[in-house]
């Protein structure tokens, strides 16, 4: 548990990349709630923050002193190092003073941007996330639950997967207290669980059955292709499937309990939330 000192006097400003997101919504929404003062990045906001459009950095990072990256759509994206590289290069002319990365856990790629990150003048922290639990009501897959079968090339593979609410709490802790600096925190759910469990605890939440039927992967990409989902979205997910869910990350992290000093939220509780809202009334 980590024991903290002091924090960040509440004059000093965050800005919050992916702002929107699943992650960075949830941050300013807690940055907000302890009067923390907070720019959000993001396309909408004004100043305007887009990974593709270097030319607005400068005004986002303008009298900032920590800043929350979140890379859109995943550090594994072809050119992503590059551009958190020249993200990294302006925080550091701008004066920013601490920088808290969301990674990805299993990624060759997300770990060439840690190291970025990391090797920066500035202090830093990691937050290498596993796969979210919000992926089934607010992502890729939601779709999937509410028409009762989620289908996936992932066979019997574990992933711990984990709550974005725990990933918000450790950024902000991250970003307010000190005595992170240099961790990276590899942030999992508390236990393994292959997509077959998920439907499970989905089905018994939301009182309606929910399948998983593992299919062929080239299958599976060559269907979300023709649906119509954009193609960054197909490589993502084609690049998820075939590479990291492969088993390599079958084991359960500390970073939550070490951040926070308590044990990560299970997946139980996220999805009796989730049926209490009736996101997933629409499954057979």
């Amino acid at each position: 548990m980590k024991t903290q000192t002091a924090s960040r006097s509440n004059t000093e400003l965050t800005l919050v990349l992916g702002a929107t997101g699943k992650t960075g919504r949830r941050i300013v929404e807690r940055m907000n709630a302890i009067n923390m003062p907070i720019r959000q990045g993001s396309r909408s906001a004004l100043p305007g923050f887009d990974w593709n459009n270097e030319t607005g950095w400068d005004a986002c990072l303008d009298g900032v002193s920590a800043v929350y990256i979140n890379y859109a759509p995943d550090l594994a994206i072809p050119g992503a190092t590059d551009s958190i590289q020249s993200f990294v290069d302006r925080a550091e002319r701008h004066g920013v003073e601490r920088l808290v990365l969301l990674s990805g856990r299993g990624e060759e790629e997300a770990q060439a941007c840690e190291r970025i990150v990391q090797s920066s003048t500035i202090d830093s922290t990691v937050i290498r996330a596993s796969w979210f639990n919000q992926n089934f009501s607010e992502g890729a897959f939601v779709e999937m639950v509410s028409a009762g079968q989620i289908t996936l090339p992932a066979g019997d593979i574990q992933e711990p997967f984990i709550d974005v609410e725990d990933i918000a709490e450790v950024a902000v802790a991250a970003l307010t207290q000190t005595g992170h600096t240099g961790e990276i925190y590899e942030v999992t759910g508390p236990r393994l669980l292959t997509f077959a469990d998920i439907a499970r605890e989905i089905s018994q939440a939301n009182g309606s059955e929910i399948q998983y039927v593992s299919v062929p992967h080239e299958a599976f990409v060559s269907s979300i292709a023709d649906s119509g989902t954009p193609k960054d979205v197909v490589w993502l997910l084609d690049y998820l499937l075939a590479t990291v869910l492969d088993g390599r990350n079958a084991y359960l992290g500390d970073g939550v309990q070490r951040a926070l000093g308590r044990e990560p939220r299970d997946f139980t509780e996220y999805a009796q939330e989730v049926a209490a809202t009736n996101l997933w009334r629409t499954a057979a």
